[in-house]
């Protein structure tokens, strides 16, 4: 029988556990994909790459907002047994409130784990992904990219000023630069142009203009009444160097580990090329986050279970239950803040303790508590 209903109470944190999770993050995704078509619609970009950059960010939203679902998830699990009197009848068929807490505890350890390898594997990939997908997608929305009167340099190598530009597409004054390489470079201006588009490709058709070939120190000019620029060829201009919250696990504890233990040590380029004291604290951060935020999650369900140790005829029953609501909270809000005061190894140790320290205290609370005439 007890085994049963700690099925049962498994099985109710799971399913809640995964709707609210999936229905916040979902709902956090599309107030974001807002601000991913404005990223979109400025650099150039069409709805496959957008949706495709919108998909690749879900599995960040998600690990972001597990401690609160977990958190929500055990206060609603716990007030539906109670308001349905089936607390009682657990612990009148010999279910020990030590043991119901134990069970929430050692199956949070499933949360855990499961954040971890979101941290540590699924996010950066997703999140490299994205960039990959960015920068090898090309520019199909130049209609929308290009601006009155102001200097357009979202994709690589190349430069765009347009004075005019009616409802049609067609553009007055153009004015064009490309740089083919560090010694040489290509500037067009001409009076007239529009945008035209053949299957896939776009080309800006230009009318009335001069053509400007540099190459070191050799000029070579001509002018033309109709040419075409090829348009599609172009890339997004990403970074160089992807940022930190793309490289694999592997690679920051390798760069912390030549900053911090050995400076001699030949880091590999290809891992992580800006490896250098400037990004020291950046990377402790990142690391903790990674691998330390995560243990949190079995003191935020021990604090959040407590409110099974006290009856609920008690009269300070209600303060109770904010009290550990509003505590469990703060822990969580800790949680997410407690690496911006990471600088060094010895505070990120530091912070690395209270999550344990929290667990301690909870069941320590909790032992006293029972002793008490509570179970």
């Amino acid at each position: 029988m007890k085994k049963i209903i700690f099925q049962k109470l498994i099985l109710d944190v799971t399913k809640f556990f995964l709707l609210t999770s999936i229905s916040l993050s979902l709902i956090i995704l599309v107030v974001q994909a807002v601000n991913f078509l404005d990223y979109i619609s400025e650099d150039g970009h069409g709805f496959y790459t957008y949706f495709g950059i919108t998909t690749l960010n879900f599995p960040k939203i998600y690990t972001r907002v597990m401690p609160f679902c977990i958190f929500i998830t055990i206060f609603y699990v716990i007030n539906k047994y109670e308001l349905k009197n089936e607390l009682v009848i657990f612990w009148n068929i010999g279910i020990k409130k030590i043991k119901f807490i134990n069970i929430l505890v050692i199956f949070s350890f499933t949360f855990l784990f499961a954040q971890v390898l979101l941290n540590n594997f699924i996010v950066p990939k997703s999140l490299d992904q994205a960039r990959e997908f960015i920068r090898n997608s090309n520019i199909d929305f130049f209609p929308s990219l290009i601006k009155e009167k102001k200097f357009i340099d979202a994709v690589e190598s190349l430069t765009i000023f347009v004075e005019t530009k009616n409802q049609n597409g067609e553009l007055k004054n153009i004015y064009l630069k490309d740089n083919l390489s560090d010694d040489r470079s290509q500037i067009i201006y001409a009076k007239e142009g529009q945008i035209m588009f053949d299957g896939n490709k776009n080309y800006l058709i230009l009318f009335n203009g001069n053509f400007i070939d540099v190459d070191k120190e050799k000029i070579t000019t001509f002018s033309f009444k109709r040419t075409e620029f090829d348009l599609s060829k172009y890339k997004t201009k990403t970074t160089i160097y992807p940022k930190i919250q793309e490289v694999n696990t592997y690679s920051i504890f390798l760069c912390l580990y030549k900053l911090q233990f050995n400076k001699n040590f030949n880091y590999p380029k290809e891992y992580f090329i800006r490896c250098n004291d400037n990004q020291y604290s950046d990377l402790i951060e990142e690391a903790f986050k990674r691998s330390i935020k995560p243990l949190f999650i079995p003191a935020i369900v021990l604090f959040s279970a407590l409110i099974i140790v006290f009856n609920k005829d008690n009269f300070r029953y209600n303060k109770i239950q904010y009290l550990l609501f509003f505590l469990v909270f703060t822990i969580i809000v800790f949680s997410e803040i407690s690496s911006r005061y990471i600088d060094n190894l010895t505070s990120s140790i530091f912070i690395s303790i209270i999550p344990i320290l929290l667990l301690m205290t909870g069941y320590i609370f909790l032992t006293v508590a029972l002793k008490d005439g509570n179970d």
